[in-house]
């Protein structure tokens, strides 16, 4: 496991559902830069653990802005399963209509650059906060069944 605390946030390109639903096929951690960031990842869609974190996630967005702060989510499942997580309710296993970009990392490069990736199937469950100028302050791993 590597320390990324004082260094810069591995950059990527990949696709994402957008807070508005959208699909952006080019999504990118550095037109984040001047913002700080929460990046987190979780394992997989439609698990019965991850919706609590992603939806209290949501319930504090607008604390997260007020200091400056956006979420974003990351997990290897795709922009299309993603979406079809978003659009089921909350008391069916979904997450509902969370306001915050998930990115997909179908190739698993993303996990793979911030070394939460376990045997190269799903991300560890882990937090990272970045900066305006995109340097990691703080890193925060779980083991899966934590």
């Amino acid at each position: 496991m590597s320390v990324l605390v004082n260094k810069p946030a591995p950059d990527f390109q990949a696709a994402a559902v957008m807070g508005d639903n959208n699909i952006k096929e080019n999504f990118r951690l550095s037109d984040y830069r001047g913002k700080c960031v929460v990046l987190f990842f979780y394992p997989l869609d439609f698990t019965f653990v991850c919706p609590s974190e992603i939806i209290a996630f949501d319930h504090r967005l607008e604390q997260f802005r007020k200091h400056g702060a956006e979420v974003i989510g990351v997990s290897v499942d795709s922009q299309y399963t993603h979406l079809a997580w978003k659009n089921t309710p909350v008391e069916r296993g979904g997450i509902g209509q969370v306001r915050y970009p998930l990115v997909s990392d179908l190739t698993k490069s993303i996990a793979r650059s911030y070394d939460v990736l376990v045997d190269e199937a799903v991300a560890l469950r882990a937090t990272f906060i970045m900066v305006k100028q995109g340097m990691v302050q703080h890193q925060l791993v779980n083991n899966l069944p934590l």
